[in-house]
């Protein structure tokens, strides 16, 4: 029967004609010498060019890697070797090697040296240790010498083959043949090594289209091999797979049997002549280079052939020896570290005729059964004697080990009881596959139907496509792995049996009930084993979990593709092999199984009773269990973690519990979350608490705002300063009302343009010092910026409604110049600019008046400093704006007329006006009218402890009348003069300057309106926000 090999293209790239390939042995690289002159390296996974090297304009026929050295070293036909790093693909090494063009390299697989043979008919060995000192020439061939291969059994032997028709034998240190192999007609273009077994042989492929097989002992052809229709080009001896693979240039690559020599595959991509192919060992892959480019193939399945008995005993096959280990030899004191790999003693037990495929202990572990080839052996696991033997293509054991069963053909399949022959099923469709377990499983492409190993009768058909089938012990559960996911099952055994044994339930895909899906992994497994109700499994992706139901957990990450063989209960551990036959160990408990059985089945307190044989250290895995299938209290129970304790605290509602376990962290991170859901559950006390320790403002902010409760805003104010948080800082002062406070915030952080338009609107008195700290700052960057900013102190004629804004200002906070004393100091130390503006900003708002609500203080100082609107208005306003509100000045009568209307009070002046500019005319107004009144009574908070506290909100609050106007505040004659000289009427300067520039007062109306801060647009590109006419200034 042929040799069943998958085969698989695993990357495929179109280039210029391919002349030598070579596989990486770790990394996943294909390196290809192309006959342009240059050299690639592929990431043959991600299809990505990884490197690429101009090497020369003429052909380079070979490349090999140097994985030791991390180089790539090649051959051309300019008779160069070049040696490059691979990594930093810098050039190591160039020299001339040969006198004509160089064929091939051959890398010793231990020793510091290189191989290259030419067509000047020499062999030289390379020492790189040595500086690349040519150490030895070998001279014999009469012709081109096309390749040479070192002995992998023999590394100081090598092979050369030439067009003078011969292979010689050549060993290291003498410069004339060993011996010499003829046979073939014409020139031979390439030789390998059999690397499996004991047999002494070595390929040969030729330009007289034949493969032969020599035995370089006896020094006879053993075999020859005729199947291509034109030269061979290529030969080579797979070292993982029972193959010798040639390659023609009738673009062919033939698999042959390496035993029975039978033609086993053909592979043909159509990318025209094969010139090259490559191997590695640990890899059932191949590298193909042709004249269109260069091809990956994967030839069988990755997975070791070997199998575990539930008592330790391992059996493996490599190649056609079979091999055994014992894992219970290593003894308890030995300490097993989870991915390390166990020093196990390996025991030969024998080979096998045909190449093992399949290798399975029997259940009760005193039989192997090992198929391939076509047929299936069974032996004696102790002594490896046979026991039964047949032809088969596929074979499987019954829950019962003196049960099994083979399939014969594609439509008949044999069970057999007690090595007889019991009953043959004849299907009425095409099996690919059959699996054993506690039913019999006969795959097709589509569907696995499931089949009664008592009377062959179907049990139940499922339509999936199933690659593996893996049964639990007890036979109640399954896992199917398919192409894209894993399914597991749950068969009933009583349902399955009484439907057959009546007839009821049953249809022509059999019993319905007898299977329920009761889980799914969304990723097929490379391997599975069942730990219970549990099933271990690993993937692709060389990941190593268990499924529990529906829940699965990773146990770990593998460096490299494993595959499980079985478990230990007795050791708590999970046992896997790699390719190489290395085995590790991974701790899998039981009792953690066991515990998550039972919470899926839903018996919590039955899980609860394992927990005292279950290792602390699994306590916290355990708890993250519990919570995912919500159950929130068991896993406060079990939880071992502080940090996963807190979060099951909070989200338990326990606030007082997750308050001790905050305090103990110590963690700002845990006393913030706790503060949000302490807020969220309306426990403003232990929120207010998480948040002081967790060092929230912000949060504190809101609290202490919604609260209303003024000490703790001026607490908050103060720690918010020392840290550095002035935004908290400056809302706390604001909510309390305490102006000069904020402004000092303001002043702290620099932020003087905001700053002086703070105290433009609600601290008029301390505008001048702010503008002064504010020069000072600018005229570290922009000097003559500066200078253009105008300090209200020295041009009040520039700031409109100016002395009203003061007057309404002393009406509020008392006499002004206490106001001024306060920032006194301030705005001397801002001339200096040397100032600290931090301290400036705290002795500000620690030496301002009582605290007056900022809201009350801008609607006084706002209305009073407006030319339209003046105190009568602010007398009159029935209340105050909200903070931070000012009042805009209206070039639009109607627009200040419907204002006036909402605040009850008149828009004076504007009668018979209209289309007028009323600010023109207001700046020269007599100010008297506006400075008559006095600003409305404020309303001030209540004292902190009094009853207006905290108190809930009547249901209707009760109606109260706007305060009376207060009496209208009327100046002196002098005092009048002296502010309508400062508004309206021009000082002498200005009356002069006026005069040079042949101006009257008639002329000022096309200077343009001035805005609250007294910006003169007229005066064009001078005039900044701060309203300063640099024209008028520059004398």
């Amino acid at each position: 029967m042929p040799l069943r090999l998958d085969i698989k293209n695993v990357f495929s790239q179109r280039s210029e004609r391919v002349k030598g390939v070579d596989i990486h042995p770790t990394e996943p690289w294909i390196l290809a010498s192309l006959y342009n002159g240059n050299v690639y390296i592929w990431n043959y996974v991600e299809g990505a060019l990884v490197k690429s090297f101009e090497i020369t304009d003429l052909p380079v026929r070979t490349a090999k890697f140097i994985p030791r050295k991390q180089w790539m070293v090649c051959g051309a036909d300019d008779m160069h070797v070049r040696v490059y790093n691979y990594n930093t693909m810098d050039k190591v090494k160039q020299f001339e090697a040969h006198t004509d063009y160089i064929r091939h390299l051959a890398v010793h697989p231990t020793l510091p040296y290189l191989l290259t043979c030419s067509d000047d008919m020499l062999i030289k060995l390379w020492d790189w240790e040595k500086g690349w000192v040519n150490t030895q020439v070998f001279e014999g061939h009469s012709h081109y010498v096309m390749h040479v291969v070192f002995n992998p059994k023999d590394p100081n032997t090598f092979a050369s083959a030439s067009l003078d028709r011969t292979v010689k034998v050549w060993g290291i240190g003498s410069h004339m043949p060993n011996f010499t192999l003829e046979g073939h007609e014409k020139g031979v273009n390439c030789v390998d090594y059999y690397t499996g077994g004991d047999r002494p042989y070595l390929a040969s492929g030729a330009d007289d289209r034949l493969v032969k097989v020599w035995d370089y002992q006896t020094k006879a052809c053993i075999q020859t091999l005729d199947g291509h229709a034109h030269n061979i080009t290529a030969v080579g001896f797979h070292p993982e797979l029972p193959l010798l693979l040639t390659g023609s240039e009738d673009g062919s690559v033939k698999a042959w049997h390496s035993t029975t020599y039978r033609l086993e595959h053909s592979l043909d991509h159509g990318m025209e002549r094969v010139w090259a192919v490559a191997y590695t060992r640990g890899s059932n892959s191949i590298a193909i280079g042709y004249d269109e480019g260069c091809v990956m193939v994967k030839l069988g399945r990755d997975e070791p052939v070997a199998s575990m008995d539930a008592g330790g005993k391992v059996v493996w096959a490599r190649h056609n020896e079979i091999q055994t280990v014992n894992i219970k030899s290593l003894g308890d004191a030995h300490e097993e570290k989870d991915g390390e790999r166990l020093p196990l003693a390996v025991k030969d037990l024998g080979s096998s005729e045909q190449y093992p495929q399949y290798l399975a202990h029997s259940p009760n572990g005193r039989f192997v059964a090992v198929c391939g080839d076509g047929e299936y052996v069974i032996y004696t696991a102790l002594a490896w004697r046979n026991k039964a033997f047949g032809a088969a293509l596929d074979f499987a054991w019954s829950d019962d080990s003196n049960t099994f069963a083979i399939r014969e053909s594609s439509t008949v399949v044999k069970i057999f009881r007690n090595f007889k022959e019991a009953q043959t099923l004849r299907l009425p469709y095409s099996a690919e596959g059959i699996h054993g377990g506690s039913l019999l499983g006969v795959r097709t492409p589509d569907a696995i139907t499931f089949c009664d190993w008592a009377g062959g009768a179907v049990v139940r058909r499922i339509e999936a496509e199933v690659r593996a089938v893996h049964w639990s012990e007890g036979g109640a559960g399954v896992a199917l792995v398919g192409p894209a996911a894993t399914h597991i099952l749950e068969y009933s055994r009583e349902a399955a049996e009484a439907a057959l044994a009546s007839g009821e339930g049953v249809d022509e895909d059999g019993v319905e009930s007898a299977f329920e899906l009761v889980g799914e992994i969304g990723e097929p497994a490379t391997s599975a084993v069942w730990v219970g109700d549990c099933l271990a499994f690993t993937t692709s992706s060389w990941r190593i979990a268990y499924a529990v139901g529906g829940e699965t957990t990773t146990l770990a990450h593998a460096d490299r593709p494993l595959y499980l063989l079985g478990y230990l209960a007795a050791a708590g551990r999970l046992y896997a092999v790699d390719r190489a036959g290395a085995v590790v160990a991974y701790t899998l408990l039981l009792p953690v199984v066991e515990f998550k059985t039972r919470v899926l089945r839903g018996d919590v307190d039955g899980a609860r009773a394992l927990l005292p044989a279950v290792p602390e250290a699994e306590h916290a895995a355990l708890a993250r269990f519990l919570e995912a299938r919500g159950h929130l209290e068991a896993a406060a129970e079990v939880a071992t973690d502080p940090a996963h304790r807190f979060d099951l605290a909070l989200a338990l509602g326990r606030l007082d519990s997750a308050a001790a376990l905050a305090a103990e962290s110590g963690s700002a991170l845990a006393w913030r979350a706790l503060g949000e859901a302490a807020l969220a559950a309306g426990d403003l006390g232990v929120a207010g608490r998480a948040m002081e320790a967790a060092r929230d403002r912000a949060g504190q902010l809101l609290l202490a705002s919604a609260a209303r409760d003024g000490e703790a805003l001026a607490r908050l104010a103060a720690a918010a300063a020392d840290e550095g948080a002035r935004n908290v800082a400056f809302a706390a002062h604001w909510l309390r009302g305490d102006v000069d406070a904020a402004l000092g915030c303001l002043l702290a952080a620099g932020r003087f343009p905001e700053a002086a338009l703070l105290a433009r609107t609600y601290r008029p008195s301390r505008a001048g010092e702010v503008v002064v700290r504010w020069q000072a700052d600018l005229a570290r960057a922009n000097p003559k910026a500066a200078e253009a900013l105008a300090n209200p102190d020295d041009y009040p004629n520039l700031f409109p409604g100016w002395s009203e804004a003061l007057e309404a200002e002393r009406a509020v906070y008392g006499a002004v110049g206490a106001g001024q004393e306060q920032g006194a100091g301030m705005g001397a130390g801002a001339e200096e600019a040397g100032v600290d503006e931090g301290a400036d900003g705290e002795e500000a708002g620690a030496g301002a008046a009582p605290a007056v609500g900022a809201a009350a203080v801008g609607s006084a100082i706002g209305l009073a400093s407006g030319p339209i609107r003046g105190a009568k208005e602010a007398a009159a306003s029935n209340g105050a704006p909200a903070a931070g509100q000012a009042y805009a000045f209206h070039d639009d009568p109607a627009s200040a007329e419907e204002e006036a209307e909402a605040f009850g009070t008149e828009a004076e002046g504007f009668e018979g006006r209209a289309g007028e500019d009323p600010d023109e005319e207001e700046l020269f107004a007599d100010p008297a009218p506006h400075a008559a009144a006095a600003p409305p009574a404020q309303s001030v908070p209540p004292e902190q402890g009094s009853a207006d506290w905290g108190e809930e909100p009547e249901a209707e609050a009760p109606v109260v009348e706007a305060p009376a106007p207060a009496p209208a505040v009327r100046l002196a004659p002098e005092e009048e003069d002296e502010l309508s000289a400062a508004l309206g009427a021009l000082t002498p300067d200005e009356e002069a300057l006026l005069a040079e520039e042949g101006l009257d007062d008639e002329d000022l109306a096309g200077f343009g309106d001035a805005d609250e801060d007294g910006l003169d647009e007229g005066a064009g590109d001078f005039s900044d926000d701060w309203g300063l006419d640099e024209g008028a200034k520059r004398d």
